[in-house]
């Protein structure tokens, strides 16, 4: 593993506990609904994902998609890879769709239209965290966690060459 000095951004705990306040606001903004679709976009957003979803008060049902657009290590090719979408039903489902990070806002828009195309009863978008200096397209989520400075960030599921995704918090490079 190639050494790479971390400065902690938003700490394990910090993360906890906004995460336990989107709940509680997904949660309130949706109550009433049969059954949550919690859409999982791998890999950076699974550890988000699990943790959201224990605290969340709605019954729910989890799928799992995979998108990238990372060309090499930091830098997004510009072009979005979708995979698995084609084979969930979203027809008539109260979809929530979960991301590590809203960046350029390509994959978001990308996954959105896939995912309307099927007619799903409602959509909303959560992130863990949006960096609206980098974006491109423009994209707002529902549900935002942290609003972060342009920074190549890790941890808590976000890679760099898929490493550090164990880390509990959020780091920069020192």
């Amino acid at each position: 593993m190639e050494s790479l000095a971390h400065k902690e951004l938003i700490s394990a705990e910090r993360l906890q506990k906004r995460i336990a306040e989107l709940a509680r606001e997904i949660s309130g903004d949706l109550k009433g609904i049969d059954l949550l679709t919690v859409v999982c976009v791998l890999k950076g957003a699974f550890i988000f994902t699990a943790d959201l979803v224990r605290h969340l008060s709605l019954p729910c049902r989890i799928e799992f998609i995979r998108a990238s657009s990372y060309g090499d290590r930091r830098t997004s090719s510009g072009q979005v890879k979708l995979e698995h979408h084609e084979t969930i039903e979203f027809e008539g489902q109260h979809v929530l769709l979960v991301e590590d990070i809203l960046d350029t806002g390509r994959t978001l828009s990308r996954i959105v239209t896939e995912l309307e195309q099927q007619h799903p009863a409602s959509m909303h978008v959560c992130t863990l965290l949006d960096k609206p200096s980098h974006r491109i397209v423009p994209f707002e989520a529902h549900y935002t966690g942290f609003m972060i400075p342009d920074h190549f960030v890790v941890g808590y599921g976000l890679d760099a060459d898929e490493q550090y995704r164990e880390l509990p918090f959020i780091s920069v490079e020192n």
